[in-house]
């Protein structure tokens, strides 16, 4: 071929090749923006009657907030609404940020709680607790914390990780694995044969170097934080607590630096004095039940911020479980009712915890109103169980109130929370992470 014929057939040729070559970047950079399209999150509009801001407790009237993916960002009483946004009207309620409960058990459902280690087994115990998790986050709580999965090992560890990956409903967890006790201790099997060899329903650990061994292993399969039992088992006696400790500050304060090693806290059970006191020098992250608490612990807890988590809505549910229910404890509830209000007049922290698991799971809003009852104001409660909580799971700046750049965990609650806190019972709208999860119309 010569010159003269090859120039012209090359140049078709290389026409061709670049006609080609945009055509298939432009179709390519079609697909890219398709993609692009269908992966942007569509972005949603919450509006409703009102807006509870929880840090200031101004209401804003009406209440918008627009998500976009995950995470909030905008709030107020008119926000953007992008072109394509969802909007999801909430009629005459009150937007609040999701609930948190700082005490709770996935692992335990209402019945013989000594008896569920021993006769449920935990791939049993684990299906239930997946339940119990969705329960929870229907009634409003999109953050807990589980103290414990009594015997049921690391099994929360299968929980937390399906809810992350989207395979079961529930709340952001914190768990830490099963709660550590001395031999015969709070939760060992005391009142079994001993030659039958029940199992305890935390792992022993009786020593630095036991609490130590048992923390990393805990860890090893997947815990958050480490919940130790501090005081038990308790009694009343001529109206005064007694309860024996269970660490020492030396021992709690090994536990408290070896979770530290890897980011997590140590919370405890403990119900009264002198527990309470080596749990506050020790520095734990949080003394729960908190029952009886000298005025040096409260000195400390205040000057370390380490809130107490009441949890009277246990000691309520037992209390009125039964004749001999009520003849035990009422007289600890009163004793601790009495308490509490010392404790607020002290002016140290509170955080939300239920102890849910023994009673029904997603029925403990209950909490925040025995501690409206007893004495605290309804937006104290309230910034108690979401500013604090948040802090307490580690989650400050993420969850608890609804402020741009924070996840988008929100419901909202017929009326005003702060004229009648009862309403925390009847949660008619829940979306966690951007996700809906309940819609009025959802009956469950």
């Amino acid at each position: 071929m010569n010159d003269a014929c090859k120039s012209p057939i090359l140049s078709a040729i290389e026409k061709t090749k670049w006609v080609a070559g945009w055509t298939l970047a432009f179709t390519l950079a079609g697909y890219s923006q398709l993609f692009a399209q269908q992966a942007a999150p569509r972005p949603i509009v919450l509006h409703a009657a009102h807006l509870l801001e929880i840090d200031t407790g101004r209401v804003i009237t009406p209440g918008e907030v627009l998500v976009v993916g995950e995470r909030i960002t905008a709030v107020g009483a008119a926000v953007s609404h992008p072109a394509g946004a969802q909007v999801i009207e909430l009629g005459d309620t009150t937007l609040l940020p999701g609930l948190i409960d700082a005490h709770i058990h996935l692992f335990l459902h209402p019945g013989a709680e000594d008896l569920q280690t021993v006769e449920e087994s935990v791939p049993q115990r684990t299906v239930l607790a997946i339940l119990a998790a969705r329960d929870d986050l229907m009634a409003g709580f999109t953050a807990e914390r589980d103290m414990g999965t009594e015997g049921a090992g690391s099994a929360d560890t299968a929980v937390r990780d399906a809810i992350n990956k989207g395979l079961v409903a529930g709340p952001r967890l914190r768990i830490s694995g099963n709660a550590i006790d001395i031999l015969g201790g709070h939760e060992d099997a005391n009142r079994f044969n001993p030659a039958q060899q029940v199992l305890s329903n935390a792992t022993y650990a009786n020593s630095a170097d036991e609490i130590v061994a048992a923390i990393r292993q805990q860890h090893k399969e997947g815990s958050d934080f480490v919940k130790m039992y501090e005081t038990g088992a308790d009694s009343m006696r001529d109206g005064v607590l007694h309860t024996p400790y269970q660490y020492t500050v030396a021992q709690l304060k090994a536990a408290i630096d070896e979770t530290a090693r890897f980011g997590g806290n140590v919370a405890v059970h403990a119900t009264g004095e002198p527990g309470c006191l080596y749990a506050a020098q020790a520095g734990v992250a949080s003394i729960d039940h908190a029952t009886q608490l000298s005025d040096e612990t409260m000195r400390i807890m205040k000057a370390k911020n380490i809130p107490a988590v009441p949890t009277f809505a246990i000691f309520e549910y037992f209390m009125n479980a039964s004749e001999a229910g009520a003849k035990r404890e009422r007289p600890m509830l009163e004793f601790k009712i009495k308490e509490f209000k010392r404790q607020i007049a002290a002016g140290i922290p509170f955080a939300v915890g239920s102890d849910v698991g023994p009673f029904p799971h997603g029925t403990q809003a209950r909490e925040l109103e025995l501690m409206v009852k007893y004495g605290m104001k309804p937006l104290a409660v309230l910034q108690s169980d979401m500013i604090n909580g948040a802090r307490l799971l580690g989650w400050a700046g993420q969850i608890g109130e609804l402020k741009p750049g924070y996840f988008a965990d929100v419901i909202a609650v017929p009326g005003s929370p702060l004229e009648d806190i009862t309403v925390v019972e009847h949660v008619a709208f829940v979306m966690k992470g951007g996700v809906v999860a309940r819609l009025p119309s959802d009956s469950r």
